[in-house]
């Protein structure tokens, strides 16, 4: 299923244009990822990952109203496509699969520095 990876940041956009769901423009899905993830995002970074949703045929884009406080300018909205949904279950599905198969004694190490010490319980 190499059609549907996506990247790390890739995977944040297209969940977040999920949560904000009709409200999904770029300035507004940078406040949501930035405010949920305590991450700082560039508008350049993020564009880029628009555009390659949008290339991949994960999203799709239309204009809003324009308006006074944008000189006229509409705001560009995104939402999600089909084929979006089915490589968003599909990171989904993935990511579960990966945690399951980790040894529960893994997931039992304490934490002690930048080193990992199994728990005796």
């Amino acid at each position: 299923m190499k059609n549907f990876q996506l990247g790390e940041f890739e995977e944040i956009v297209l969940l977040t244009v999920g949560i904000l769901n009709k409200e999904a423009y770029s300035v507004g899905i940078k406040d949501e990822i930035e405010s949920r993830l305590s991450r700082t995002v560039s508008m350049g970074a993020l564009h880029t990952a628009l555009l390659r949703l949008e290339d991949k045929g994960y999203l799709k884009s239309y204009s809003g109203e324009s308006t006074e406080d944008r000189a006229g300018r509409p705001r560009r909205y995104f939402e999600i496509t089909a084929l979006g949904k089915k490589a968003m279950l599909y990171a989904k599905e993935t990511r579960e699969q990966l945690w399951k198969a980790i040894p529960k004694m893994v997931l039992n190490s304490k934490i002690v520095g930048s080193w990992a010490v199994a728990s005796r319980q």
